[in-house]
């Protein structure tokens, strides 16, 4: 799988998204999951498509950390590769997917953070309704993200080795599609002054490709996942 967007630039600039190669199945059985709720937190799942955590159980909700990561749906060519990917993309996947392509520390220091059994929001970003659409959960943890060393890959990166690797990826599983996504514009206007994403990461470092979620936020956003779904 190949990232999104993601230019090579400066250490102190945040790339605005992760994206990945089309998946070649297709995404019709695996998208029938439309509503969640704040339920997912606490892992009882009801109306989630979960998917086990490899090699042991998940955390305790207590001891659960919660992300944002980005990824762009629409076409868009970068070295002659279709960086696409979407909430269906991760769906149709039978194994674990590797969120590469990271080349800005920050991002970068967020995927090495990560622990298994953690859980993030997907984020369609760089298209013409951005928002979050649905989740996935961090499957395996972090280890050298290789499509660096590969100088056929969108996103290679010359100054990291093999011996010395400079980037990571974490793997992930599709864990649930919302029936309505939450827009950027919604999420902005619960981001201003005394409201719940008042102090969210991802608004106030909006070219941040993988940021925190704090657990307020998380069971606010699952909250209004499942509210929007009744609509």
């Amino acid at each position: 799988m190949v990232s999104s967007s993601i230019r090579k630039q400066s250490p102190d600039t945040e790339p605005p998204v992760k994206k990945s190669r089309p998946s070649k199945q297709s995404t019709a059985a695996k998208s029938s999951v439309v509503g969640v709720n704040s339920v997912d937190v606490k892992e009882k799942g009801a109306n989630v498509a979960a998917t086990p955590v490899i090699d042991g159980g998940a955390p305790s909700a207590g001891e659960r950390n919660y992300w944002l990561m980005k990824a762009e749906p629409e076409s868009r060519f970068e070295n002659g590769v279709d960086v696409k990917f979407s909430i269906d993309d991760l769906a149709a996947k039978t194994e674990p997917e590797p969120w590469d392509g990271i080349r800005a520390y920050a991002a970068r220091n967020n995927l090495r953070a990560m622990k298994k059994g953690d859980l993030a929001f997907f984020y369609h970003s760089n298209c013409k309704e951005p928002g979050i659409v649905g989740t996935m959960e961090i499957v395996q943890e972090h280890s050298p993200d290789l499509s660096a060393h590969d100088p056929k890959a969108p996103y290679y990166d010359p100054t990291s080795s093999p011996s010395n690797p400079k980037w990571s990826v974490v793997h992930v599983k599709f864990r649930s599609k919302f029936a309505v996504p939450i827009g950027l514009k919604e999420l902005r206007e619960m981001g201003g002054p005394g409201k719940p994403l008042e102090n969210m990461q991802m608004l106030k470092q909006s070219r941040l490709s993988v940021s925190k979620v704090t657990a307020a936020e998380w069971e606010y956003l699952m909250s209004m996942a499942e509210s929007k779904a009744a609509q």
